[in-house]
């Protein structure tokens, strides 16, 4: 889904990828690519709300500077208001 045209919408999500043990990731993005349990789930400043079981694969997440990849398995993810929170049964750093 696009973002919403106008200044106040330039803000970029803020992203939590965590685990049963730590938090794997907390921080800013421009976008977000997680491997939901039916397919690839892209999120953009300016997606509706949200909930999706994780499926295993690839976690992606765009900031601008770098694309980060963390390995993930099972859980679920939230959106809400340009914050995207990841719970994972296992999360690393891929």
């Amino acid at each position: 889904m696009a973002a919403p045209a106008g200044g106040a919408g330039t803000a970029p999500l803020r992203v939590s990828v965590l685990s049963p043990e730590q938090t794997v990731y907390e921080g800013e993005a421009t976008s977000v690519v997680a491997p939901a349990w039916n397919g690839q789930l892209g999120i953009l400043r300016g997606h509706a709300p949200l909930m999706a079981l994780l499926g295993e694969g690839l976690l992606r997440i765009e900031n601008g500077r770098e694309t980060l990849r963390f390995q993930v398995s099972g859980g679920f993810l939230q959106v809400v208001d340009d914050v995207v929170t990841v719970l994972s049964e296992r999360a690393s750093a891929a």
